[in-house]
């Protein structure tokens, strides 16, 4: 479970948001602007809270009341950006690896086979291949492959489907909502499109300047 009460000064407003999330998807949903990324960073450790609370099971990431603020490195928190930040570089191989290496989990019992979860995703036979050798799905698959290798408690994904095309997008809102089936983690999905909320959301909240104008569950679940 997810627990957060985050209050963060932006220069046109003031984030104030309270979450609390299950093993469920929930959607931040609203449009640009509203601070649904700003939320992501925060719950990751990429940006700071100036005050509030990030919990995950019982175990704390931030607390400004005991000035605690574990690093992103440590709180077991995964990340689908938006444009999916593969190391052009680095294979297909070599970017999930990288997923292991700055996790420090080398040797973590609890850490997956790399290319196990990669043939898992259907991208196994492009283990060799660039990022600029994959298409928009494939980039997508490899990037879910590297955030979820270190079984995180919580995954963060930020507009994955913006950049798609109508098909796969519909055929990657099946594969996401499967995925979560399939792991029972809190996911936290941000997207501007009302579609993806209503297919993939156990709960929906909507933004606008930094707070939450609703939240509900949704008819459709996800489970």
């Amino acid at each position: 479970m997810l627990e957060a009460s985050l209050t963060k000064k932006l220069w046109h407003f003031t984030l104030d948001v309270q979450l609390k999330v299950d093993n469920q998807i929930l959607i931040l949903l609203g449009p640009s602007g509203s601070g649904k990324t700003t939320i992501l960073h925060l719950l990751a450790g990429l940006s700071k809270p100036n005050e509030g609370l990030i919990k995950i099971n019982d175990r704390v990431l931030y607390s400004s009341e005991e000035k605690l603020n574990i690093s992103p490195q440590s709180r077991n928190v995964g990340y689908l950006f938006q444009d999916y930040a593969l190391f052009p570089h680095m294979t297909v191989r070599h970017n999930v690896f990288y997923g292991l290496k700055s996790k420090n989990c080398k040797q973590d019992r609890a850490a997956m086979d790399p290319v196990e979860l990669l043939n898992s995703f259907g991208v196994g036979h492009l283990i060799d291949r660039y990022p600029s050798q994959l298409s928009g799905g494939e980039k997508q698959r490899v990037a879910l492959a590297r955030a979820l290798v270190v079984r995180p408690q919580l995954l963060l994904l930020d507009e994955p489907f913006s950049a798609l095309d109508k098909n796969t997008r519909i055929s990657l809102r099946h594969e996401v909502k499967k995925l979560h089936s399939h792991w029972q983690i809190p996911f936290i999905l941000v997207t501007h499109d009302e579609e993806d909320a209503q297919f993939l959301g156990d709960i929906t909240v909507s933004l606008e300047k930094g707070k939450s104008m609703d939240s509900s569950l949704n008819a459709v679940s996800c489970n």
